[in-house]
C-alpha cells in the first residue's frame, strides 16, 4: 500500500514542477535555453500525469477485497 501512495505523491509533484517550469517562461521567447525549459516543463508535467495515473491504478488493483462467500442454502 505504501508504494502506491508514494507513486501518487511523486506524480503529483512532477506535475506541479512541470506546471511551474511551463508557466514561468513567457510565450514567444526566442532564447533556446528558455524554450528548452518550457518544453522540459511540458514533458515533466505530462510524465507526472502518467505516474499519478499509474499509482492510482496500482492502488485500485492491489486493494484487499474480502472474498465472496457463496452459500447455496435453500
Amino acid at each position: 500500500m505504501k508504494m502506491e501512495i508514494t507513486t501518487i505523491v511523486v506524480g503529483i509533484s512532477m506535475f506541479a514542477t512541470g506546471l511551474v517550469m511551463f508557466y514561468s517562461i513567457e510565450m514567444g521567447q526566442t532564447d533556446s535555453l528558455l524554450r528548452f525549459v518550457k518544453n522540459t516543463g511540458t514533458f515533466i508535467g505530462l510524465g507526472g500525469i502518467g505516474v499519478t495515473l499509474a499509482g492510482i491504478l496500482l492502488y485500485l488493483i492491489n486493494r484487499n477485497e474480502s472474498p465472496v462467500a457463496e452459500t447455496f442454502d435453500v
